[in-house]
């Protein structure tokens, strides 16, 4: 049973259709593990939805960033952005069950060796550690407090990740949690993350580096599978897989066979739709 891990799709659908065939998927066989920002500022957020939603029988997701815009949308606690191209999902005839599918998935996934997160783990946590709060955080995200929690996410992170809220630690932790597994990618001398630096690991901040690159980091045994840092770009090593190509960005969306660590990738081209002109 291959398993393939998938960067970031962002709703380029059609160059997620070739890389399928490049690997000639046969979801009876074969698995896929999507390392999240399955949808928006690509142009086929909707086809992509309802193409994982049927065959969710053989693939794993977690969700990122941009799942999470989707989810704060349909809840109506975030206005909309420039860049966003998700009305289709949200006029959809089936976009609430769509959604309500999506509001179900995990943020983290664990299956020995591999843990799987959309942008990293706090170099603190160990395995256990970042599994349980992840939980903690989904059951706040799949429960009668979601919108509560979505809308909090939008208030600017503090330095040590922590935002204090008038709705209780049990929130607090959640809201920490969701920022540390969807936007991290660096961390300064005292670990604290940097969610707002999107640039190339040679251009961060003074004192700050990959939040995969700490060696006091717990857990090393473990390869963490991730995406969101299209700046990074492709990098495989024992510890980590950062699969996140920058597809979105007219690059190449990019799959790994995980039992022989064979990469297959599939460049940006959507029948003529125009890519973004900007970074991430």
């Amino acid at each position: 049973m291959p398993t393939y891990a998938i960067g970031d799709i962002q709703g380029c659908f059609r160059t997620f259709e070739r890389l399928l065939a490049r690997i000639d998927f046969r979801p009876q066989r074969d698995r896929l593990w999507l390392v999240g920002d399955l949808v928006n500022r690509g142009p086929r957020s909707l086809e992509t939805l309802r193409f994982l939603r049927q065959h969710e029988g053989a693939i794993r997701v977690v969700l990122g960033n941009h799942d999470l815009h989707l989810l704060a949308l349909a809840a109506g606690v975030t206005p909309a952005r420039k860049s966003d191209t998700l009305d289709g999902i949200l006029g959809a005839t089936d976009g609430a069950d769509l959604v309500e599918w999506l509001r179900r998935q995990p943020l983290l996934f664990r299956e020995a060796p591999y843990m799987m997160v959309h942008a990293g783990l706090l170099p603190k946590w160990t395995e256990d550690e970042a599994e349980s709060l992840a939980r903690e955080a989904e059951a706040l995200l799949s429960g009668t407090r979601a919108a509560e929690l979505l809308e909090a996410l939008r208030n600017k992170p503090t330095a040590d990740a922590r935002t204090k809220s008038r709705a209780g630690p049990r929130l607090d932790a959640a809201i920490e949690t969701i920022r540390v597994l969807t936007r991290i990618r660096t961390v300064d001398a005292k670990l604290r993350p940097n969610f707002e630096f999107a640039g190339p690991p040679e251009k961060a901040p003074p004192q700050h580096r990959p939040w995969f690159d700490v060696t006091s980091r717990r857990d090393p045994g473990t390869t963490v599978v991730f995406g969101h840092w299209a700046a990074l770009g492709r990098l495989l090593r024992g510890d980590v897989f950062a699969l996140d190509s920058g597809c979105v960005w007219g690059n190449v969306l990019t799959a790994l066979r995980l039992e022989d660590r064979r990469v297959f990738e599939e460049p940006f081209r959507e029948n003529g739709d125009v890519r973004p002109a900007s970074g991430p």
